[in-house]
């Protein structure tokens, strides 16, 4: 039997209109633009206005990935969405199929927070690999503000909104390499953002807990400390798994949550800082989005050539993380 390949075809990505910098932030917290960037890396993060939608941004960056993929929405066989904030509980790929007018394909949100993307892509290619379906979209987008404590300091300078994807069709060539999938749900208490009920009694001795989600709460030195532990170790499983050494890799780009993260595991890999593709200071961590925002970005800007080799790792809430290692193109 004939082995049927992937290849990442497109990208494109969307942010909202509506920026707010660090020096904006000092007006809601007790903090400082020096303070925010030497700990984190952002200078600035995009918000979505309250009539902004999640389906929106996902539209207009997979509109982008389609046209540069060279296909129209009508031949893509499924829409695989990574978010971990839909406008709607039940979902939202199926309103972006709609939008798109991508009528034949099957749609589907998916959740691994931060790590979305990553085991999207995994998820996605299995799909096309079994013969299953030839032409994927893969989006990644997060519209974290709704759930950030403007008043918590620890978490509201770190996280902004966006949307990004690509998509990945049947190819003879197999451009996916190699790739790496982990959770720990023993360190799940280290990044939530959980359901808390609001006891409701419906009639004497039957009660429900009325839905409700706190806003992200975070351990940030936890994350930091499995984020740089256990990154490079995955990475290293998926080079194994694709027979490369770290002297072959063309990118490194991984999640943007940190840049001490990104360079401590750069450092870790002993992969020099110009092969690390970095736009955390402008974007900050927009979670499933963040890998196909820097990616789509540094295509268009051409620092990625055709067959470039990609290494990317996704990691946080779960705790998930993961690498995959692809080469950008047919």
């Amino acid at each position: 039997m004939e082995t049927i390949g992937i290849a990442i075809t497109g990208s494109g990505s969307a942010l909202p209109a509506t920026f707010l910098d660090n020096q904006g932030l000092t007006e809601l917290v007790e903090t400082s633009d020096e303070w925010i960037t030497t700990r984190t890396g952002i200078r600035q993060r995009y918000l979505a206005k309250a009539g902004e939608s999640l389906a929106e941004l996902a539209t207009a960056a997979s509109s982008q990935a389609i046209a540069m993929a060279g296909i129209t929405p009508q031949q893509l066989d499924l829409i695989l969405l990574a978010t971990s904030t839909p406008d709607d509980l039940f979902g939202s790929a199926c309103q972006i199929q709609a939008k798109l007018g991508a009528t034949r394909a099957v749609a589907f949100d998916m959740t691994a927070a931060c790590s979305g993307f990553v085991f999207g892509l995994v998820t996605a290619a299995q799909f096309i690999r079994t013969g299953v379906y030839e032409n994927v979209l893969l989006i990644g987008a997060d519209i974290l503000s709704r759930w950030v404590d403007w008043q918590d300091r620890r978490t509201c300078v770190l996280f902004g909104d966006g949307a990004g994807a690509v998509v990945l069709q049947a190819n003879q060539s197999d451009r996916l390499l190699g790739f790496e999938l982990r959770s720990d749900g023993t360190q799940n208490d280290c990044l939530n953002l959980t359901y808390t009920p609001e006891f409701t009694e419906l009639i004497p001795g039957v009660s429900v807990g009325k839905g409700n989600f706190q806003p992200i709460t975070m351990n940030g030195k936890e994350i930091y400390r499995f984020a740089v532990q256990q990154v490079p170790e995955v990475i290293d499983k998926a080079l194994f798994r694709a027979n490369l050494n770290v002297e072959e890799v063309d990118w490194l780009l991984l999640h943007q949550a940190n840049q001490r993260i990104l360079d401590a595991v750069a450092q870790r890999l002993n992969i020099p800082e110009q092969k690390v593709i970095s736009n955390i200071a402008y974007y900050g961590n927009t979670s499933a989005a963040s890998i196909p925002l820097a990616l789509d970005e540094a295509v268009r800007q051409g620092k990625i050539k055709l067959h470039d080799i990609i290494v990317t790792s996704g990691f946080g809430a779960g705790l998930t993380w993961g690498a995959a290692i692809f080469q950008w193109g047919r």
